[in-house]
């Protein structure tokens, strides 16, 4: 009997686990279709009143009691008479025009440009409820990479030119080749004192291991349908004619480069500039590559008075793994960082 009653409490145990397990289960399977079915969405943040408040608390940190007490007291009745007057103008329907909307985007630009689909996104936000009295400011930090992740990243700018509303682009650290044909774009480009801009160029760089196949006795083979279906291989033997074709499309792909830039910063001497060299920001404007020196942060307090700031975000969903590969990612490049760091620490002593 003993025995019964405790198998009978045992089985009871079992069955609760696997109860609680499948319970679980079914809750993960519901938050992954979920977020199968919601890949992102567009996250508002007021800076404005970040700013605002922020400023607001170190002035009252650094007040007396007394002065304090004053201050408050001066704010309460200040904001009561704004209400007020907010008040006397809705019923004469004489409001005030709100603040017109300043825009933020953040753009860290990857070689492959994959952070273009984000840029989609916000731009598309932004365009829905823009007016040309607005104006969007982005942060751009980039060294360039593929020619068309980034001409497609450069033709999403070109959306907010094209519906006439205003487009500033700051660049903090560094903007070059295709992240300065991106900054090109603007109608206002500033940049921090030592920024890296330019590199108007284009670079390209095949290994070839047919030595090695050689070397070992390995054969390679590669079928075509067309003269110039592959110019230059990595495993196949190259020739001149090939090499040739292949300096021929990059030079092309140049003068593009070359064509866009002049087009959307026409005071610039592109023969000049498009050597493929890159410059500070205070060297720089001399070139007219940029339009003043400044900080982002400094324009953004420059316009707190003057417009409402929001910054508008694409937040993509992330599974487990892309959360865990991408901590492990941020890591490595901490850690090389460190090592990096170490070995040029001299330069600036």
């Amino acid at each position: 009997m003993e025995f019964l009653f405790e198998y009978g409490l045992f089985f009871a145990k079992a069955v609760t686990f696997v109860i609680t397990v499948a319970a679980l289960l079914i809750i993960i399977i519901a938050l992954t279709s979920k977020q199968k079915n919601k890949k992102g969405e567009i996250e508002l943040t007021d800076i404005s009143a970040l700013l605002k408040t922020t400023k607001k608390s170190i002035q009252e940190q650094l007040l007396t009691p007394p002065q304090l007490k004053e201050r408050l007291k001066k704010d309460k009745k200040d904001q009561k008479e704004k209400d007020k007057l907010a008040k006397k103008l809705a019923k004469e329907g004489n409001q005030p025009e709100p603040l017109s909307q300043l825009y933020v985007l953040d753009f860290k630009g990857s070689i492959d440009a994959k952070e273009v689909s984000s840029l989609r996104e916000e731009i598309t936000a932004i365009l829905s409820v823009a007016s040309d009295k607005d104006e969007v400011f982005v942060r751009l930090e980039s060294g360039g990479g593929m020619v068309h992740g980034y001409g497609l990243a450069a033709s999403q700018l070109q959306r907010l030119k094209d519906n006439n509303i205003p487009l500033t682009i700051a660049v903090d650290k560094v903007a070059a080749s295709g992240g300065y044909m991106m900054t090109c774009i603007a109608d206002k480009i500033i940049a921090a004192p030592f920024a890296i801009l330019g590199s108007i160029g284009v670079i390209a760089q095949i290994p070839n291991f047919n030595k090695v196949l050689k070397k070992h006795d390995i054969e390679f083979e590669q079928l075509t349908a067309g003269d110039y279906k592959r110019t230059l291989t990595m495993f196949g033997e190259n020739d001149e004619q090939g090499r040739a074709k292949f300096k021929q499309e990059l030079q092309e792909t140049h003068e593009l480069f070359k064509h866009f830039v002049s087009e959307h910063r026409p005071v610039i001497d592109i023969e000049k500039v498009a050597t493929g060299e890159h410059w500070y920001g205070l060297q720089a404007i001399k070139l007219n590559l940029v339009d003043s020196i400044s900080t982002s942060d400094d324009y953004l307090l420059s316009q707190l008075d003057n417009r409402h700031i929001v910054q508008i975000k694409y937040a993509q969903k992330k599974k487990l793994a892309d959360k865990l590969g991408h901590g492990a990612a941020i890591a490595f490049e901490n850690s090389l960082l460190k090592v990096m760091q170490l070995n040029v620490s001299r330069l600036f002593k």
